[in-house]
């Protein structure tokens, strides 16, 4: 991977995030690449650097690689991950293999994963008051109020069905192992091009998740019909209160978030089934094809 501009950007509230970052710049910088560092930053403060980037190096968890790649998407500038939270879904490396990744990196060993992103408009009155991209989800659900909301849902322009719940939330295949997979959600790879539904505890209503191809339109409106404090989150992050009648308009985003990765391309499975089966030992494919072909020549055929 050619490189001479590399943006790095950190977690503010992890502790190691600005040593492990000044140990990449002074990594970067020693084989001659050109680098900017922010530690605690604001997307507004960013966003006319990274065109010129070749690389963002994200260090934080997966809520810091969701925030970092929603801004890569947008200018196509991949993203390479350094776990230093908890789960790490999206990252890809860790402060321990940071030298040999960055080799890997720089040797062209390595790949660019696509994934795709959703677009909400928030609609109030015939005006858009605002456009949001999401490679998560995109939640509409009850606030600080304790009632259920109801949600009549449209698809392509035609009323589908009507939530009566916490919460609905539309994703795309890389949150289906965030939020939709912790209300009973399906798993889905990440190279899909789908846009997943899945209410949260629906009450005498549809409770089945929904996986729609890419190319609808999932309209979300607040009903009048029973008034309730009703939020709009972004990737986790609240971004407004919604009103009686408001519709939540969703589509698949003209813009990929692009991830560099150096390990196999079906890591994807290994790494989430890691997570949720720590005590399963791991099975080699070499014994498993030791007992269905073994060395000895069978006679006869079936």
């Amino acid at each position: 991977m050619n490189l001479s501009r590399v943006g790095i950007l950190g977690h503010p509230l992890r502790s190691e995030s600005a040593a492990i970052g000044a140990q990449v710049e002074t990594s970067l910088k020693r084989r001659g690449i050109e680098v900017w560092q922010r530690i605690e930053w604001e997307p507004a403060d960013i966003e006319a650097m990274l065109p010129d980037c070749d690389l963002v190096i994200a260090i934080g968890g997966d809520g810091a690689m969701l925030r970092v790649a929603r801004l890569c998407g947008m200018v196509d500038v991949p993203v390479l991950g350094i776990n230093v939270g908890h789960l790490g879904f999206l990252t890809e490396t860790d402060p321990v293999g940071l030298e040999q990744s960055l080799d890997a990196v720089l040797a062209g060993n390595m790949w660019i994963e696509e994934r795709m992103m959703i677009r909400a408009e928030i609609w109030r009155d015939g005006d858009c008051l605002r456009r949001e991209h999401a490679l998560n989800d995109i939640v509409i659900g009850r606030g600080a109020s304790a009632r259920l909301v109801l949600l009549d849902m449209y698809i392509d322009g035609d009323w589908a069905t009507t939530y009566y719940a916490d919460a609905l939330i539309v994703s795309t295949p890389t949150g289906s192992t965030a939020y939709s997979l912790a209300v009973g959600g399906p798993i889905l790879t990440p190279e899909l091009k789908t846009i997943l539904v899945v209410p949260v505890a629906p009450h005498l209503t549809l409770d089945r998740p929904l996986v729609l191809s890419e190319g609808v339109t999932v309209e979300v409106v607040v009903s009048h019909e029973r008034p309730a404090n009703v939020t709009l989150t972004v990737d986790g992050d609240s971004i407004c209160e919604l009103e009686e009648d408001d519709a939540v308009v969703i589509h698949a985003s003209e813009h990929r978030s692009r991830f560099v990765r150096l390990r196999d391309h079906n890591y994807f499975y290994r790494s989430l089934l890691d997570r949720m089966e720590p005590k399963m030992p791991v099975r080699r494919r070499s014994d498993y094809q030791s007992r269905v072909r073994p060395e000895s020549k069978v006679e006869g055929t079936l």
